[in-house]
């Protein structure tokens, strides 16, 4: 198994890495598709099924479509390109990807939200149709987004597609055991592991400079979200807190009123402003989903400014570290809230930073090990119920307090020596187990919990 650090930490956009990111990469693979195909279409049209049709209007999924098929993709996305684009395809009911088209696409006839059984491979399933002249279909494609961002077609998630099948790795963990036994018998930690698995796709100099990248989306997104103020669209109203209490926490400190607890606001704080950016649509990375981004920057930019010794020239060790442990759980169980509910997001992102802090702060492969599990197991049985299905309310706070349990997890675990009950591998298959048996009502789906307890609007 081989899952590269930039694949589970992608530039892109919010609020959703399956609902806004995965569908928009469908739209570019089928777009893909028709520039191959020999036939040609003169319209396009789309149906979004399960946790995609229930919350998709709250995670802009519609939107997401709509862009994808006009060309967009996450990656290089211009949010004042994609709104002239928006107004432009309504006013003409058509999209004109580059090198295609133009088709005729309806938004309010050809967006079709199937609000029936899922499609049978996933919660998040659509399908993209082409269309003949007489509005026949000549060709579709079934694809699942399946978290973070990632996309299967019905036959890749039928015959158990890898994400990889380039090269082989010199180190193939396919466990948290098979991890500890290699970097035991290396004398390697973690990172180091991952580092020469990446260099069999890529060069050093890119692999640094793609995790400096990575860092400094981060670091910027957090920043927009200290400074910026107002209300977060959607309808629920929700108000902007992190700038607020970012200002409160910079005038305590200048006045030495800062209580020993109060670092817990600091690395909540860091948190919200990364998931109140992700909420409006902004720029993020996943970590390993956008719903769950905020944590693991929060955790890094603890360590950087209130960790004495700490250096900017570690960070890149922690995410390999961490995506290390996100790889193991995506192989093993899932990072998609409407898979697994919300431990599948904030719980693998309150796991994936522990681990990274651990290792920074000296921590042996066992006690990052150790970090990642406490950090997991404490998240279990956690839903995924946003209400209005909106990434704002229990999202944006649930990421302050994954981001102080990855910190509070690393910190036990360095009290220690490695030693423990439950192995990381034993987390993790609970996850996947509790995922199943957890009611649909909690994967994303806005059909339970606090999306029916508390007013929508």
């Amino acid at each position: 198994m081989f899952l590269s650090v930039f694949e589970m930490f992608k530039v892109g956009i919010g609020p959703s890495s399956s609902h806004t990111m995965g569908p928009m990469v469908a739209a570019a693979r089928f777009l893909d598709r028709l520039r191959a195909s020999p036939f040609t279409a003169a319209g396009l049209r789309a149906s979004l099924h399960g946790s995609l049709a229930f919350t998709g209007v709250g995670h802009a999924t519609d939107r997401a479509v709509i862009l994808g098929l006009a060309g967009f993709r996450p990656e290089d996305y211009d949010v004042d390109k994609a709104e002239a684009a928006l107004r432009r395809i309504r006013e003409t009911k058509t999209v004109a990807p580059e090198g295609l088209g133009p088709f005729a696409f309806d938004p309010e006839a050809d967006l079709v939200f199937d609000y029936g059984p899922p499609l049978p491979g996933h919660a998040n399933g659509l399908v993209l149709m082409a269309l003949d002249a007489q509005g026949d279909v000549i060709g579709q494609e079934t694809y699942y987004s399946v978290g973070g961002g990632f996309v299967l077609t019905a036959s890749e998630l039928a015959a158990g597609k890898a994400t990889d099948d380039g090269p082989a790795v010199p180190h193939p963990f396919k466990s948290a055991a098979e991890m500890l036994e290699m970097c035991a018998a290396t004398g390697k930690p973690i990172a180091a592991l991952k580092r020469e698995n990446e260099l069999t796709r890529m060069t050093a100099q890119d692999l640094d400079r793609g995790l400096a990248r990575i860092w400094d989306v981060m670091s910027d997104c957090i920043e927009r979200g200290l400074t910026t103020p107002g209300t977060l669209p959607g309808g629920l109203n929700v108000r902007r807190r992190a700038k607020g209490i970012h200002d409160t926490l910079q005038a305590e400190r200048g006045m030495n009123l800062t209580a020993p607890h109060t670092i817990n606001d600091w690395i909540g704080t860091y948190a919200m402003a990364v998931n109140e950016e992700n909420a409006a649509g902004g720029q993020v990375v996943t970590a390993p989903t956008n719903g769950a981004a905020g944590v693991i920057p929060a955790t890094i930019r603890y360590w950087l400014d209130h960790v004495p010794g700490a250096s900017r020239a570690g960070v890149g060790d922690f995410l390999l570290t961490a995506a290390a442990i996100g790889g193991l759980i995506k192989f093993n169980a899932s990072i998609s809230g409407a898979e697994c509910g919300c431990q599948a997001e904030v719980g693998s992102a309150a796991a994936m930073a522990a681990a990274g802090l651990c290792a920074v702060m000296g921590g042996t492969p066992a006690q990052v090990e150790n970090a990642a599990e406490i950090a997991l197991e404490h998240h279990l049985g956690m839903t995924c119920d946003p209400v209005k299905g909106l990434v704002q309310v229990p999202c944006i706070e649930r990421n302050g307090l994954g981001a102080i349990k990855a910190v509070s997890a690393a910190s036990l675990s360095l009290r220690g020596d490695g030693t423990h009950f439950v192995p990381l591998d034993s987390a993790i298959e609970t996850m996947r187990q509790t995922g199943e048996d957890m009611s649909h009502k909690y994967k994303e789906t806005a059909l339970g919990g606090l999306a029916v307890n508390v007013p929508n609007c």
